[in-house]
């Protein structure tokens, strides 16, 4: 019987429904308990025993396949889009077959980002903090309408959030160099990082690549307007967390929405806990029972033609 490993927090956590699909196709899973990511040390030491991998955002590194292609792996399959974890160029070297799951959660991430740009403009995390603990606070928020935002990024999450925003007629400031748009004002495409003093939001929702890790550091940071709300549901490096951090301490970001960090889960005495006015996330975007189940079965679909097993 052919084995399968499965480190995708999400999935994992819907595992038992996905359990009798694998039976019937005559494969055994493992289904180990994983926050985030397993170590690459760990993953190298089982990697040999199972023929395929359905992949979270474990570090799939060229040592991880070797290990793999040492042993019995055959065929993994990226859970999901985010594909800058996961080293394709060794994978084929090897001959592991792979793929990721495209085209999947753009709706429910675009979602999770304005949920997070409405929560910064009107501080409702905030009031719900204070009235936990007794109080009654009367913040003044900002409006929406006629707003400016940045938004990083115009594949199939951009895309989404872009309906969403300018549904609640924000305008938009569009970087992503595969796009040149001008549609009546409301949405212009620029060239990173000019017109950044005009945004009042900054919101990150494209793929990390080597040509934009630390795309938002002290240079472009320097460049926004004083007060600007950044919001990042994207992946973690895309912005300098240390510059992100002085610029809060500055006042030239009144507060961040992350649901990805540069270090993952938030570690405990990182400085970013200090900002009350801040909401923090847990690389949980796209995490919603539909779309979970949805990209589950095309993961396992492809995996079992990559196997051979129906």
């Amino acid at each position: 019987m052919m084995k399968v490993l499965v480190t995708c927090p999400p999935m994992l956590g819907m595992i038992d429904e996905f359990r009798p699909v694998f039976e019937e196709n005559g494969i055994e899973i493992d289904a180990p308990d994983v926050v985030q990511v397993m170590s690459e040390d760990e993953l190298i030491s089982i990697m040999p025993k199972y023929d395929g991998w359905i992949i979270g955002d474990d570090p799939a590194t060229r040592q991880v396949f070797e290990s793999g292609k040492a042993g019995n792996l055959k065929a993994a399959v990226k859970w999901g889009i985010g594909v800058d974890n996961v080293d394709f160029k060794a994978a084929d070297e090897f001959g592991i077959k792979i793929i990721n799951t495209p085209d999947m959660f753009g709706a429910e991430v675009a979602d999770t980002a304005m949920s997070y740009l409405v929560a910064l403009a009107r501080s409702l995390f905030w009031i719900d903090r204070k009235v936990r603990d007794g109080g009654w606070p009367k913040p003044r928020g900002i409006s929406l309408k006629g707003k400016t935002v940045g938004l990083v990024g115009y594949g199939d999450i951009g895309k989404n959030t872009a309906k969403r925003m300018l549904a609640a007629d924000l305008n938009i400031i569009l970087y992503d160099p595969a796009f040149n748009i001008d549609e009546n004002d409301s949405i212009i495409s620029s060239e990173w990082p000019n017109r950044l003093d005009e945004c009042d939001f900054l919101v990150f929702t494209c793929s990390l690549n080597e040509f934009n890790r630390h795309m938002l550091n002290e240079s472009a940071l320097n460049m926004c307007k004083q007060g600007i709300y950044v919001i990042n549901v994207a992946r973690g490096p895309l912005i300098n967390e240390n510059d992100l951090i002085a610029a809060l301490k500055s006042g030239k970001v009144s507060a961040a929405a992350l649901d990805v960090m540069e270090d993952e889960p938030l570690p405990m005495e990182s400085p970013l806990r200090e900002f009350e006015y801040c909401i923090f996330g847990s690389h949980n975007g796209s995490n919603t029972v539909d779309a979970v189940r949805t990209a589950s079965f095309e993961a396992m679909s492809i995996l079992f033609k990559f196997l051979k097993v129906n």
